[in-house]
């Protein structure tokens, strides 16, 4: 069955979310949501969130599952907003527990914070299936911009986190705790073996000035097209570029409060003895 794909792009994070559903008044999975945040005020909104719910209420869909390809650094997860108002249940790789005892010791978490990834309802290994209503869905381990990345694979279509971008735009960083280029290229290769017409689906997009945001592409153009990865490009020329280049970058902008809240399924830090939640900002450490 071809799932029906309907994006949310959020542009002050440069984020795709998505809606998969088999059909209307069916079933569907929330990929990456995003919980909005303004890093001048610390206040945190549900607009983009709210307007997944508003296309999955006018669908009359159930929610069956809430997934995360990661671990963010670039936006905050909607994730346990999402589950108290539509159920479902939240999902990431298990390999969580190494990004959650990686970041407990930077932010110094709480002392009961457990990095166990028992904050989500399940933890997802490679090549586990499962179904949506009328849809499969196989769990595909794509690590290398994190340890914990994952990409779904419903039916035909493929949602590639942050593995690869638009072929004008390239791949994702890799250099983030326990990230490694030469994995990255593996696991983009492993996408990249599948049939040529397989639609891929990012993440995010960083358009180049002309260009508007574009979030769907295929196994065929990608391998055609794509500036760091396409074929010819082989693991050490790759490795040397994507490395190369990863010294350049400057860390994401929401990079120390969403990764707080994204290693505990988008719940917040207990609050304090005053009932206010706090974000920690460590010093001179990242």
């Amino acid at each position: 069955m071809k799932p029906n794909i309907e994006a949310f792009f959020d542009g002050a994070t440069w984020t795709v979310s998505y809606v998969v559903f088999d059909e209307p008044t069916g079933h569907c999975v929330i990929i990456a949501p995003v919980l909005d945040y303004d890093p001048k005020s610390g206040r945190t909104r549900t607009t983009s969130a709210n307007k997944l719910i508003a296309f999955i209420e006018e669908k009359n869909l159930t929610t069956e599952w809430i997934l995360e390809t990661h671990a963010h650094a670039d936006h905050l997860t909607a994730a346990h907003y999402l589950k108290k108002r539509l159920g479902g249940k939240t999902a990431i790789g298990k390999e969580i527990p190494i990004v959650q005892e990686t970041f407990r010791k930077i932010f110094n978490l709480e002392t009961d914070f457990t990095p166990d990834g028992k904050q989500f309802d399940h933890l997802f290994a490679d090549n586990e299936v499962f179904s949506v209503g009328k849809l499969n869905v196989k769990v595909l381990s794509t690590p290398g911009h994190t340890p914990a990345d994952l990409s779904y694979q419903v039916e035909e279509a493929i949602f590639v986190g942050d593995t690869l971008f638009m072929p004008d735009v390239g791949t994702a960083r890799a250099d983030f705790p326990g990230g490694s280029a030469r994995r990255l290229f593996r696991s983009i290769r492993k996408i990249l073996d599948y049939p040529a017409d397989t639609r891929l689906f990012m993440c995010h997009d960083y358009p180049p000035q002309g260009r508007s945001p574009q979030w769907e592409t295929s196994v065929g153009e990608q391998r055609a097209n794509n500036v760091h990865v396409r074929d010819g490009i082989d693991e050490d020329r790759f490795v040397a570029m994507r490395e190369a280049r990863d010294r350049t970058l400057e860390m994401p902008t929401l990079l120390l409060p969403s990764i707080q809240v994204n290693v505990r399924a988008g719940i917040m830090p207990p609050s304090e003895n005053n009932g206010i939640s706090y974000l920690k900002i460590p010093l001179n450490v990242i």
